[in-house]
């Protein structure tokens, strides 16, 4: 019996090492302290969006997967109904995806987006903040990026849902200054 004890005290000490590990990919990402990697994406408003025509101004990033699927069109709504008080923010706010431009378009079309959806269709912007997946598609992480161009929060834990009034209370917590 005790050699049985010992061998699970062993198994549940190497269990609960394990879990203390950061989940893969974690180790490089980007925290709150970070610079922003600077990023020019093509939009679905037809600019170019570089981090450095910002610069002075709050910046959120909010990465999604694959346009038209379920989450995604949840948390484009999300941030299309928030619109009015994202608004009362200093603040340049977009998704962003792995997607060609003409499928954001057509999915910005869809949901009726009033905020550009940028395309990172080389998956480099992706891969510099820590969010592109084995499959090619971005995690859904959110990134706050303050006048300075320094990351202030990174949201792991999106949800579709409530991701607009997320973007309001995050972006007040931070102290963005609202008009």
């Amino acid at each position: 019996m005790s050699a049985f004890l010992r061998s699970t005290t062993g198994a549940l000490l190497a269990l609960l090492a394990l879990s203390t590990l950061p989940a893969l990919g974690e180790t490089e990402a980007l925290r709150a302290g970070d610079a922003a990697p600077p990023f020019t994406l093509p939009g679905t408003d037809g600019n170019t969006h570089r981090l450095s025509d910002y610069a002075g101004r709050w910046v959120v990033l909010a990465f999604f997967p694959k346009a038209y699927t379920g989450g995604c069109t949840i948390e484009c709504k999300a941030l299309r109904d928030a619109s009015r008080e994202l608004g009362a923010f200093d603040v340049a706010y977009f998704m962003a995806s792995t997607d060609n431009l003409e499928d954001n378009r057509g999915f910005a079309a869809q949901n009726n987006a009033n905020f550009p959806l940028l395309s990172d269709a080389s998956k480099t912007v992706a891969e510099a903040y820590g969010v592109l997946r084995d499959n090619g598609l971005a995690r859904r992480w959110t990134f706050y990026i303050d006048p300075e161009g320094i990351i202030q929060r990174v949201d792991r834990a999106v949800d579709p849902a409530s991701a607009g009034a997320t973007l309001v209370k995050n972006l007040r917590s931070l102290g963005a200054p609202e008009s």
